[in-house]
This record gives C-alpha cells, structure tokens and sequence, in this order.
C-alpha cells in the first residue's frame, strides 16, 4: 500500500529554517521523482520542488535559493531543507511522487511563519 509519512512541521520565527522528512512505501522509490506539495487554505496544492531519482532537482519560483530537496533512496526518504521562511511559506507540506498518486497523500507537516 502506498503510503506517505510527513514529519517535522513546526511554528519558526520570519528567517528561520526548518527541515522536513519523508518517509514513503508501497512502491518502487527509486522509479518516481518525487516532490514536495504544500497547501494552504482556499488554495490548489502546488508543487515547490521536486527531485529525480538521480538527485536532479528543480524548484519552483517562489523558494528558489531558500529551499533545497534531497533523497535517500536506501532510506527511501525524501528531505526539504527551508531557511530564509516568511509569512508566504506557512501552509501544510506533503511529499508524493511526481506525478503525485491520486489519493495517496499523508497528514502532511504544519508550516507555520510567525513572530
């Protein structure tokens, strides 16, 4: 069964960083890129940065320069390094497959940029 475990959500103060892990199963990991989502309220779930499996990675505008995507594929984990957080990064933050598998999404990890 497909499954996706977000962890390392928390409330970080304007400039700070923060580190989110993945861990997934059910699939062949090394097969898919992967991806990191995030959502806020009232708003489509959009992709921010994505990686191959051979550790290519892409981002999207909005964090280009402050986040950085890795993997561990013996681990099957996925990580997003975020420093430089503002207000606009709060959201809930999930990892799936790019393209992502339809209603196989986790709990996803609170993001929240406060002071």
């Amino acid at each position: 069964q497909v499954q996706h475990a977000e962890s390392g959500g928390c409330l970080v103060q304007p400039g700070g960083s923060l580190r989110l892990s993945c861990v997934t199963s059910g699939y062949t990991f090394t097969g898919w890129d992967m991806a990191w989502y995030r959502q806020t309220p009232g708003k489509q779930r959009e992709m921010v940065a994505r990686i191959s499996p051979g550790h290519i990675p892409n981002y999207a505008d909005s964090i280009k320069g402050r986040f950085t995507i890795t993997r561990d594929n013996t681990k099957r984990s996925l990580y997003l390094q975020m420093n430089a957080l503002n207000f606009d990064d709060t959201a809930v933050y999930y990892c799936n497959t790019s393209p992502p598998f339809d209603n196989r999404w986790g709990q996803g990890a609170q993001v929240t940029v406060s002071s």
